[in-house]
């Protein structure tokens, strides 16, 4: 019997929050434990209902959705929270927040139900969710300011001292975006090799998925300044 996802859905617009529970619910596998209009209501639900994954907004009432991310997936948590960031384009620089404060992935509201639902298994099974083209307009938009003015000795650049360069070349590749599939045909390597790289990456960086990886190449000025509008 395939194992049966419980989601809490945290949307502060009640006829997106109905969409999004009208989805779910229909699949065999997910099942909707919860919702919340507001950050403070997500925290308290996700600690008492313990969902497997959290669908979080980020314009929220009361305490918005990057402050509800860090504070239930962030460094300090004792057990952090699989959390799916679903945004417009219009506020992508929350959504870079919301990844460094401890977010598996984002998704557009506007995404098709298949490619929700695809986000929340993705995510559900420990993955994380970069899409290229968004990853590159987002993060690659604010890469200056998320540059620290003296990366060469910054100490996210020193921690990459630790990766062989072939590690550097990965870890660049997933900066870009690229799947274990296309960073598999760009240095011709099997994708069972690239996957053996990128768990090395993550445990020599210490990092828990490759939106770490993506947001610590940016800082240590690793990554290109992507495609800019």
């Amino acid at each position: 019997m395939p194992t049966t996802t419980r989601l809490l859905v945290c949307e502060d617009q009640a006829l997106v929050r109905a969409g999004f529970v009208t989805i779910f619910s229909a699949q065999p596998d997910m099942q909707v434990v919860g919702e919340a209009a507001d950050g403070r209501a997500a925290i308290h639900q996700a600690q008492e209902l313990k969902p497997d994954v959290i669908v979080m907004d980020i314009r929220m009432p009361l305490l918005d959705g990057i402050e509800a991310t860090r504070r239930l997936a962030g460094p300090d948590s004792p057990n952090p929270a699989k959390i799916l960031v679903v945004t417009t384009f219009n506020v992508d620089e929350y959504v870079y927040e919301a990844l460094r404060a401890g977010a598996s992935g984002f998704l557009l509201k506007d995404a098709p139900p298949p490619e929700l639902i695809h986000a929340v298994r993705t995510v559900a099974r420990g993955d994380s969710l970069l899409s290229p083209v968004v990853t590159r307009a987002l993060i690659g938009r604010y890469a200056e300011r998320l540059r620290p003015a003296d990366t060469p000795t910054s100490p996210e650049h020193d921690r990459l001292k630790v990766l062989t360069p072939r590690e550097h070349e990965v870890l660049l590749l997933i900066s870009e975006g690229l799947s274990n599939a296309e960073i598999a045909g760009k240095l011709v390597l099997s994708p069972e090799t690239v996957k053996t790289y990128v768990s090395r990456i993550l445990t020599k960086l210490d990092l828990r998925d490759r939106v770490q990886a993506v947001v610590l190449a940016y800082r240590a000025g690793l990554a290109p300044g992507g495609d800019r509008p």
